[in-house]
């Protein structure tokens, strides 16, 4: 593996006392990395947030790493000669943090097989409408587009196939008559600030059970 591929390996992680180890990988701003280390700041969340793993440096996401303490690998898909290539160091400084797990917050590339079945129940994901309607991109927009009166957002493990996986939480969102993408996005994204810490605290306590396309919450 060449220089500067990745920056920002493991120096100096210490092993949490029972406490679950969590890492977020996000491409953009990382409002709900924030939100998430916002919990664990308050302690409600009986976890540790040993790292963010982005794919765009200089992205606002690594500010806010930087500002809570949180250390960064960069493994900068521009860099590398191929999405095989790319995501074989992607999943090398994964698990270089040896995670419970990982946490996407706006990490805007679809994982490969191989990633996603290294960490197959310990990859969790949070869509902006309420799955399985509206997968993929622009999810609001698809909303507002088809006319539904009620939308929302998801937090679902992640699978093989895109926005499919078993749903840990959802959250219901009126849409309205006078909305846009924009308005419709900015109210939907105060649910995710809301949902999502719940799920990975949810997880923290060993409370999500797996069965089928089931999660159970115990």
């Amino acid at each position: 593996m060449k220089r500067g591929k990745i920056s920002g390996l493991l120096e100096d992680e210490d092993f949490q006392d029972g406490k679950k180890r969590i890492i977020v990988l996000a491409s953009g701003r990382g409002s709900n990395f924030q939100a998430i280390l916002d919990a664990f700041s308050k302690g409600s969340i009986f976890g540790t947030c040993v790292r963010l793993v982005s794919d765009v440096p200089g992205c606002y996401a690594i500010e806010r790493a930087k500002l809570s303490g949180v250390p960064v690998t960069v493994v900068d898909y521009r860099a590398f000669p191929s999405k095989v290539a790319y995501e074989k160091a992607l999943l090398f400084a994964m698990k270089e943090c040896s995670p419970d797990l990982v946490v996407l917050a706006g990490y805007m590339r679809i994982l490969g097989n191989d990633i996603v079945r290294s960490f197959h129940g310990k990859l969790m994901n949070i869509h902006p409408a309420l799955l399985p309607s509206f997968p993929g991109l622009h999810a609001q927009r698809q909303v507002i587009g088809y006319g539904v009166k009620v939308s929302g957002c998801t937090v679902h493990f992640v699978d093989e196939e895109m926005d499919s996986g078993p749903i840990i939480l959802q959250k219901c969102v009126p849409v309205l008559p006078d909305d846009d993408e924009d308005l419709l996005s900015e109210r939907i994204l105060h649910e995710e600030h809301r949902i999502y810490p719940e799920a990975v605290k949810l997880f923290c306590e060993d409370r999500l059970k797996i069965e089928g396309r089931t999660v159970r919450v115990l």
